[in-house]
C-alpha cells in the first residue's frame, strides 16, 4: 500500500513529520501547549492510532505526543536499518531534544513500554510519571542474552505475501475477547503492515533484537511509576509486574479483570481512568 493512500486513510493531514537523524517521524502534538507534556509510545506491529481513544481524552488536560516508532506507520524503516535498544533510545532521545521538551511524562505499551522505561533510565530528571501497560524487557535470567522475537524462515514471505486472515490470528490473542478485534481495527493493522518497508523493518527488528538484564537499568528510575497490566494477557503475562515493581523505586499495580494485552484498544475506558487519576496526582504533587 503506498504511503500517499495511507495518508489520505489515516489522518496525516492532523500529523506533522519531524526529521530525526535520517528518520521521517510522523507524529501528532494535541492539547493545551502549556500543558504537562505525556509522551505516547505504542507497541509491537502498532502505530500511533492505537491511542485514538485515550489520546482524545488525555489532551483535555495534558499536551499529548504520539509517534509511529522507527519500522513502523507511516515512519517507516530506519535508514541504516538499525533497530537495537540502543539506537531506539538515541532516536527518542533525539526527537524529545528537537521538540524542544524540557520535561514530560510517558505511557509505553509492550515493546513501547521498553522503550518508556529506556528513556525514564536515560533521563531521570526529564520523566515526571511513567505509565507502562504490559512492558516487554524484563525476561527470565535464563533467557538474558537471547532472542525474545524467533522467527521462522517462513515469516521472510510475509514481505512479499501477507493474507488478511494472517493478521486476524495474529491479533486476536491480544484480546481476552476476540470479538473486540472489530472489522475496522483490523483493517487499520492490516494497512499498517503493508505501509512501504515496515514488514522488512519488523523481520529486521525481530532478527536484532535481544533480551538484556533490565534490572540495573530500572532501578535508576526516579519517576513515579503506574504498572497496569490486563489480567489475561496472553503475550506478556500480568505476573511480570511483580518483576517490576520488585525493583522501581516508587511503583503501583494495577491488574484489570477480563482484559487482554491490547488495554486500550480493548476497553479503552476501564484503563484510561486508572492512568488519567495517575498522572493528574503524581504530576500535581510534584510542582
Amino acid at each position: 500500500m503506498s504511503l500517499s493512500e495511507l495518508k489520505l486513510r489515516y489522518g496525516a493531514s492532523y500529523q506533522q513529520v519531524l526529521e530525526v537523524d535520517g528518520l521521517n517521524i510522523h507524529y501528532t502534538d494535541t492539547g493545551p501547549r502549556e500543558g504537562p507534556v505525556v509522551l505516547l509510545l505504542h507497541g509491537f506491529g502498532s502505530s500511533l492510532q492505537t491511542w485514538d481513544v485515550w489520546s482524545s481524552k488525555l489532551e483535555q488536560n495534558f499536551r499529548v505526543i504520539r509517534l509511529d516508532l522507527p519500522g513502523f506507520g507511516l515512519t517507516g524503516p530506519s535508514p541504516v536499518h538499525d533497530y537495537s535498544e540502543k539506537n531506539d533510545l538515541i532516536t527518542l532521545t533525539n526527537f524529545v531534544n528537537k521538540l524542544g521538551l524540557s520535561d514530560f511524562s510517558i505511557i509505553g505499551h509492550s515493546m513501547g513500554g521498553k522503550m518508556a522505561w529506556s528513556l525514564a533510565s536515560a533521563e531521570p530528571d526529564r520523566v515526571k510519571a511513567l505509565v507502562l501497560m504490559a512492558p516487554d524487557g524484563f525476561p527470565e535470567a535464563k533467557d538474558i542474552g537471547s532472542k525474545p522475537y524467533a522467527m521462522p524462515p517462513v515469516m521472510g514471505l510475509m514481505k512479499f505475501c501477507l493474507p488478511k486472515v494472517l493478521v486476524r490470528k495474529s491479533i486476536e490473542p491480544a484480546f481476552f475477547n476476540a470479538n473486540a478485534l472489530t472489522d475496522n481495527l483490523l483493517d487499520r493493522y492490516y494497512d499498517m503492515l503493508r505501509a512501504p518497508g515496515v514488514r522488512a523493518a519488523i523481520l529486521d527488528r525481530g532478527n536484532q533484537t535481544i533480551y538484556t538484564d533490565p534490572v540495573p537499568r530500572l532501578k535508576k528510575i526516579t519517576a513515579p511509576t503506574l504498572l497496569i497490566w490486563g489480567e489475561q494477557d496472553q503475550l506478556i503475562p500480568s505476573s511480570n509486574a511483580k518483576s517490576y515493581a520488585d525493583v522501581l523505586p516508587t511503583s503501583k499495580t494495577v491488574l484489570l479483570p477480563n482484559l487482554g494485552h491490547l488495554i486500550q484498544e480493548e476497553q479503552a475506558e476501564v484503563g484510561l481512568v486508572h492512568v488519567t487519576e495517575f498522572l493528574i496526582t503524581t504530576l500535581q504533587g510534584s510542582k
